[in-house]
């Protein structure tokens, strides 16, 4: 009969032995909430196909940024619904728009206890869908769109926004909006740059979540599912444009992307747990085919193991109180 001398189940054991050997853990500061806020009063609409999750109000928004705070995750990004949208998304650089002025609302609720995020992109703001101004022809003008994207910036910062996230990838982005930052006097004010987003399938619940008029799809500047060394490739060039955090977005089938950018990135690096992630899993759970909260709680944590310093995630507040759950004694 073999007896091996090496033995790896021995620091598996015990749940306290468990805990000593984990190589990587979760904490609450480590988790970004995103949150959509929509224009008029009343109550919050829950979204068909992300259960749970709800177009707030500005109103209902701060009583969930207050226990956002109160459950110390590390930061809210901000998505806007407008009620009214035009071809060059006007809505997003008016300051009194319903993303300004929900940051502006949400700043004033928590302060500095969390860090209050914006997206950056016109995609919930135009007619037509797309996260750019169109040319004649109907495709995505790059360069008109970053000068798009530096009015935003500036209404943005100007607004509260700590951390601008920059989610369009218009080629040259981060190097647009860091110099009308900069430019204008906000040079504390920080960029997240979505480096490596691909046109992924997994995006059609939050399609749902901002009411997006999209026609068509976003290949021609969104990454190929097929391609990996790109992905590394836009977050080295974000990198070189002044970017202060990049992400890789989706992260649950992109983990060997996120991995290879942790790698080589010398800022933070961040992965965004998209709507389809999350309806897929509530879809489960709901049918009885999975534990929902041991699903919940690997999916972040093999995202933290790929190199994730942070996950934008829907879960972020039940999963924080989760964390912060003691034994009774």
């Amino acid at each position: 009969m073999i007896n091996p001398v090496i033995r790896p189940r021995r620091l598996r054991t015990t749940p306290a032995l468990r805990r000593l050997a984990s190589e990587t853990r979760l904490h609450a500061s480590e988790l970004v909430l995103p949150m959509f806020v929509r224009e008029g009063s009343g109550a919050s609409v829950p979204i068909r196909s992300m259960p749970g999750v709800v177009q707030h109000t500005i109103d209902s928004a701060r009583r969930a940024v207050a226990q956002a705070a109160e459950a110390g995750i590390g930061g809210i990004m901000l998505f806007g619904v407008p009620d009214v949208r035009d071809a060059i998304g006007t809505g997003a650089t008016d300051p009194d728009g319903i993303l300004n002025a929900a940051t502006r609302a949400l700043v004033a609720e928590v302060g500095d206890a969390l860090v209050v995020q914006t997206d950056l992109c016109l995609d919930e703001f135009t007619d037509h869908g797309h996260c750019g101004v169109l040319s004649v022809d109907g495709t995505v003008d790059n360069d008109t769109t970053l000068e798009r994207y530096r009015e935003m910036a500036l209404v943005q910062a100007a607004s509260g926004s700590q951390l601008l996230g920059l989610s369009g990838m218009m080629d040259g982005q981060v190097a647009a909006v860091r110099e009308a930052l900069d430019q204008s006097g906000y040079v504390d004010t920080a960029v997240l740059a979505y480096s490596a987003k691909y046109a992924s399938a997994f995006y059609g619940p939050f399609r749902d979540a901002v009411e997006s008029t999209l026609v068509g799809d976003r290949r021609s500047y969104q990454l190929d599912p097929a391609n990996r060394r790109e992905g590394v490739r836009e977050a080295l060039l974000d990198i070189s444009e002044g970017a202060d955090v990049v992400m890789v977005k989706p992260a649950g089938s992109y983990l060997d992307v996120l991995a290879d950018v942790a790698g080589v990135s010398d800022i933070p690096v961040w992965a965004y747990q998209v709507s389809g992630e999350y309806a897929m899993i509530e879809a489960a759970a709901a049918h009885g085919w999975i534990d929902r909260r041991r699903a919940i709680e690997e999916s972040v944590l093999s995202i933290r193991r790929a190199g994730a310093d942070a996950v934008l995630t829907y879960w972020a507040v039940e999963l924080a109180d989760w964390l912060t759950e003691r034994p009774a004694r």
